[in-house]
This record gives structure tokens, C-alpha cells and sequence, in this order.
């Protein structure tokens, strides 16, 4: 028998796009539920506008996440944009970068499995994810496309650790 906290704590829905709608409704970003298996969102950030899209398969009891950088990568930089991508996700835990190719728009995806349902913090936590690797890596593909850096050169610019407080 199930706890009273577990039971609280994962909503066995059927599809976990209504808990999803619910979490961006309340941040009041802009969205559109295109269908009952996909959401996509504007969301704010620092850097700029986040695209972020929902997918949910229920065959595979998954949700797949996407979280697109506002920037277009032209053909010539392609090179240095996968070696970037290589060199960015050697440091990610969870998720992985990529480049939608035939927009040539760099994104920050990931994909977990729901076996038993969504808990309603995961939708929070997986939001939280892609923007805070999306904002911390997003000076890196900027070095590379404006700055003409290369990707070595890129990250060692944009992720600079600071000591001490201001």
C-alpha cells in the first residue's frame, strides 16, 4: 500500500501536459497547447525569449523537453557550433545540447521516462534545468556566432567563476 506522501506526490494522469499547462499558466508565460501531447512556451530570461516545447508520448511513457536559445547559426559557423556542442555537453549532468539544423537554432533537450506519473515538482525542476543551462552556456554560442571565437576560446570566455563578493 501506497503512503499517504507518495500518493500526494505523483499525479497518475494520463497525460501530464494538463499538470504542465497548469505550472505555465501560473508563471503567466505565454503558451500554446497545440494538441493533448504538445505545449510549446515563451519564457523570459536574461540573456533572452526561451522557446520551450512539450512533447508527450504516451507509448513510451515519456515527456521530451526542449528549450531553444533565441539565435540563428549560419551554415559557415556549423563546425565550430559542434564542437561547441560536444564541449558543452562533456559538462552536463542531465539533458544535452543541440542544433535544430534546419533552422539552425541551438537548444538544450532532455527526455524522462513516467512510468508512474509526473510529480508536480518535476515540471518546475525541469523548466529550471533547461533555463539555468541555457542561461549559464547561452555567452558561449554567443562568443562563437557574433564574436567569431572558437569553441575552446568560447567557453574559457563565458564561464568565468567568481571568488569572493562584490
Amino acid at each position: 500500500m501506497l503512503s499517504d506522501t507518495l500518493r500526494r506526490g505523483t499525479t497518475r494522469a494520463a497525460n501530464p501536459m494538463d499538470m504542465i499547462e497548469e505550472a505555465i499558466s501560473a508563471k503567466e508565460w505565454v503558451y500554446d497547447r497545440r494538441c493533448d501531447t504538445e505545449l510549446a512556451v515563451e519564457a523570459p530570461g536574461t540573456w533572452c525569449d526561451y522557446g520551450m516545447f512539450f512533447a508527450w508520448s504516451e507509448e513510451l511513457n515519456a515527456l521530451h523537453f526542449s528549450c531553444a536559445l533565441d539565435m540563428r547559426v549560419q551554415p559557415r559557423l556549423m563546425g565550430q557550433i559542434y564542437e561547441l556542442l560536444a564541449k558543452l555537453n562533456e559538462r552536463l549532468w542531465m539533458g544535452h545540447f543541440a542544433i535544430w539544423v534546419e533552422e539552425g537554432i541551438p537548444m538544450f533537450r532532455h527526455t524522462v521516462r513516467l512510468p508512474n506519473g509526473i510529480e508536480p515538482d518535476a515540471v518546475e525542476e525541469m523548466m529550471d534545468l533547461a533555463m539555468s543551462e541555457c542561461e549559464r552556456y547561452y555567452p558561449a554560442f554567443q562568443f562563437v556566432i557574433w564574436g567569431g571565437r572558437t569553441a575552446a576560446d568560447a567557453i574559457a570566455s563565458s564561464l568565468l567563476d567568481t571568488v569572493g563578493e562584490a
